[in-house]
Protein backbone atom coordinates (compact mmCIF):
# COMPACT_ATOMS: atom_id res chain seq x y z
CA UNK A 1 0.00 0.00 0.00
CA UNK A 2 0.87 3.49 -0.47
CA UNK A 3 1.83 5.63 2.36
CA UNK A 4 4.13 8.67 3.08
CA UNK A 5 7.79 7.95 4.42
CA UNK A 6 7.66 10.40 6.74
CA UNK A 7 5.70 12.97 7.92
CA UNK A 8 6.06 16.04 10.15
CA UNK A 9 2.73 15.10 12.63
CA UNK A 10 1.04 11.66 13.01
CA UNK A 11 -2.54 12.90 13.24
CA UNK A 12 -4.23 15.39 11.18
CA UNK A 13 -7.61 17.12 11.70
CA UNK A 14 -10.27 15.52 9.61
CA UNK A 15 -11.20 19.00 7.42
CA UNK A 16 -13.41 19.67 5.00
CA UNK A 17 -14.02 19.08 1.57
CA UNK A 18 -15.56 22.31 -0.25
CA UNK A 19 -15.75 23.12 -3.94
CA UNK A 20 -13.84 21.73 -6.78
CA UNK A 21 -10.23 20.76 -7.25
CA UNK A 22 -8.64 24.11 -8.30
CA UNK A 23 -5.59 22.36 -8.87
CA UNK A 24 -4.64 18.65 -10.83
CA UNK A 25 -7.20 18.93 -12.85
CA UNK A 26 -6.65 18.82 -16.41
CA UNK A 27 -4.29 15.83 -17.91
CA UNK A 28 -0.99 16.13 -18.00
CA UNK A 29 1.23 13.19 -18.42
CA UNK A 30 -1.36 10.62 -20.71
CA UNK A 31 -4.06 10.95 -23.05
CA UNK A 32 -6.80 8.68 -21.56
CA UNK A 33 -8.03 9.55 -18.05
CA UNK A 34 -10.39 8.99 -14.97
CA UNK A 35 -11.74 12.06 -13.33
CA UNK A 36 -13.70 12.17 -9.89
CA UNK A 37 -17.09 13.49 -9.86
CA UNK A 38 -17.63 13.49 -6.29
CA UNK A 39 -15.93 14.49 -3.43
CA UNK A 40 -14.17 11.74 -0.66
CA UNK A 41 -11.46 10.20 0.62
CA UNK A 42 -10.03 7.12 -1.29
CA UNK A 43 -7.89 5.16 0.76
CA UNK A 44 -4.66 3.75 -0.31
CA UNK A 45 -5.79 -0.06 -0.28
CA UNK A 46 -8.48 1.24 -2.95
CA UNK A 47 -6.02 2.83 -5.03
CA UNK A 48 -4.08 0.15 -5.23
CA UNK A 49 -6.82 -1.85 -6.33
CA UNK A 50 -7.67 0.08 -9.35
CA UNK A 51 -4.19 0.25 -10.60
CA UNK A 52 -3.59 -3.32 -10.50
CA UNK A 53 -6.95 -3.68 -12.21
CA UNK A 54 -5.83 -1.22 -14.94
CA UNK A 55 -2.08 -2.57 -15.41
CA UNK A 56 -3.40 -6.44 -15.48
CA UNK A 57 -5.96 -5.40 -18.26
CA UNK A 58 -3.50 -3.24 -20.74
CA UNK A 59 -0.90 -6.16 -20.20
CA UNK A 60 2.03 -5.07 -20.31
CA UNK A 61 1.36 -2.17 -22.97
CA UNK A 62 1.26 1.70 -22.25
CA UNK A 63 1.72 3.54 -19.57
CA UNK A 64 -0.21 4.24 -16.04
CA UNK A 65 0.57 7.26 -13.99
CA UNK A 66 -1.11 7.76 -10.62
CA UNK A 67 -2.75 11.34 -9.91
CA UNK A 68 -3.26 11.49 -6.16
CA UNK A 69 -1.54 10.02 -3.21
CA UNK A 70 -2.60 8.92 0.30
CA UNK A 71 -0.88 11.65 2.53
CA UNK A 72 -3.45 12.12 5.14
CA UNK A 73 -3.65 9.76 8.26
CA UNK A 74 -6.55 8.50 9.50
CA UNK A 75 -7.16 7.15 13.32
CA UNK A 76 -9.23 4.62 14.79
CA UNK A 77 -9.71 4.07 18.28
CA UNK A 78 -9.70 0.21 19.79
CA UNK A 79 -13.10 -1.58 19.86
CA UNK A 80 -14.79 -1.41 23.29
CA UNK A 81 -12.68 1.28 24.62
CA UNK A 82 -14.01 4.13 26.82
CA UNK A 83 -14.85 7.69 26.25
CA UNK A 84 -12.26 10.45 26.81
CA UNK A 85 -8.34 9.44 26.84
CA UNK A 86 -7.58 11.58 23.38
CA UNK A 87 -7.43 10.39 19.94
CA UNK A 88 -6.69 6.94 18.66
CA UNK A 89 -3.80 5.87 16.85
CA UNK A 90 -3.30 5.96 13.08
CA UNK A 91 -4.99 2.80 11.09
CA UNK A 92 -4.82 3.95 7.32
CA UNK A 93 -3.57 6.71 4.64
CA UNK A 94 -6.29 8.24 2.43
CA UNK A 95 -6.62 10.72 -0.72
CA UNK A 96 -8.35 13.72 -0.35
CA UNK A 97 -10.00 14.00 -3.71
CA UNK A 98 -12.73 17.00 -4.67
CA UNK A 99 -14.95 16.68 -7.76
CA UNK A 100 -12.73 17.12 -11.05
CA UNK A 101 -9.53 15.84 -9.87
CA UNK A 102 -7.75 13.34 -12.23
CA UNK A 103 -6.93 10.22 -10.52
CA UNK A 104 -5.63 8.43 -13.06
CA UNK A 105 -3.91 9.29 -16.43
CA UNK A 106 -3.28 6.47 -18.83
CA UNK A 107 -1.14 6.90 -22.19
CA UNK A 108 -0.02 4.19 -25.18
CA UNK A 109 -2.90 2.45 -25.75
CA UNK A 110 -5.64 2.19 -27.67
CA UNK A 111 -9.05 4.12 -26.79
CA UNK A 112 -10.99 0.76 -26.36
CA UNK A 113 -8.48 -0.31 -24.43
CA UNK A 114 -7.98 2.48 -21.94
CA UNK A 115 -11.66 2.87 -22.04
CA UNK A 116 -12.45 -0.42 -20.77
CA UNK A 117 -9.03 -0.74 -18.24
CA UNK A 118 -10.40 2.42 -16.48
CA UNK A 119 -14.08 1.40 -16.39
CA UNK A 120 -12.51 -1.53 -14.12
CA UNK A 121 -10.67 0.58 -12.16
CA UNK A 122 -13.69 2.72 -11.59
CA UNK A 123 -15.48 -0.09 -10.29
CA UNK A 124 -12.80 -0.08 -7.30
CA UNK A 125 -13.78 3.76 -6.32
CA UNK A 126 -16.11 4.66 -3.69
CA UNK A 127 -17.20 7.63 -6.02
CA UNK A 128 -18.48 8.80 -9.53
CA UNK A 129 -16.00 8.87 -11.98
CA UNK A 130 -16.09 10.13 -15.56
CA UNK A 131 -13.45 8.75 -18.33
CA UNK A 132 -11.99 12.00 -20.65
CA UNK A 133 -9.80 12.30 -22.95
CA UNK A 134 -7.32 15.15 -23.75
CA UNK A 135 -7.60 17.07 -27.08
Amino acid sequence: MLSPKKTKFRKQHRGRMKGKASRGNKICFGKYALQALEPAWITSKQLEAGRRAMSRNVRRGGQIWLRIFPDKPVTQRPAETRMGSGKGSPEHWVAVVKPGKILYEMGGVAEKIAKKAMSIAASKMPIRTKFIISR
